[in-house]
């Protein structure tokens, strides 16, 4: 179920009770009915919250590989992924969509640089297996992008769903294989 039905799902429930709370105080202002709905129309809004921010990613103290700079690109991507989960999500607008995407692939790029530096400078003996690993990564999403040039919004659920399921098996799996390495050689 796409977050856009489930929007309508919402819009449509509180339609519904706008309308039932009114008939109810058509019967009178000491029926109970219209006043329990007002209470379930106030809880709408925290349900809704909850219920569509279990697709975000958020951020957990156990991603961490224990360096700083690292760590906090990490979150920046999560919080890029996030923003481009919005805009395929919501479909707010092409033009937002693709400065999402833009950005998100950009950024990932550049930490991958960042990464790559310190891992030289530490001579970590696995670097060209990471590294490679980038360029795989790197090349993959760029096939998502020209994919979405051609095909535009439906073909992104590739890239959401791909891009969330390697940052996070990266981040825990193959990053945290360097993080003492990086640590132990000063770099934190």
């Amino acid at each position: 179920m796409t977050k856009r039905f489930n929007s309508l799902i919402f819009a449509a429930a509180i339609g519904l009770i706008i309308v039932a709370i009114g008939l109810g105080f058509l019967i009178g202002l000491d029926n109970p009915v219209p006043w329990i709905l007002i209470v379930v129309l106030a809880l709408i809004p925290l349900a809704y919250k909850k219920f569509n921010y279990k697709q975000a990613i958020v951020w957990k103290d156990e991603y961490s590989v224990g360096v700083e700079v690292l760590d906090n690109d990490h979150k920046k991507l999560i919080n890029l992924l996030n923003q481009f989960k919005t805009a395929y999500d919501y479909y707010t607008d092409a033009e937002f969509e693709r400065q999402a995407l833009e950005e998100l692939v950009a950024y990932t790029k550049f930490h991958f640089e960042r990464e790559e530096s310190f891992m030289k400078q530490a001579n970590y003996p696995e670097f060209e297996n990471h590294k490679r690993q980038h360029e795989s990564m790197i090349l993959q999403v760029e096939s998502f992008v020209e994919k979405y040039k051609r095909e535009g919004h439906d073909s992104l659920i590739e890239v959401s769903d791909f891009l969330t399921n390697w940052l996070l098996n990266h981040i825990n799996r193959t990053d945290k294989l360097y993080s003492n390495h990086l640590i132990e050689s000063g770099i934190k």
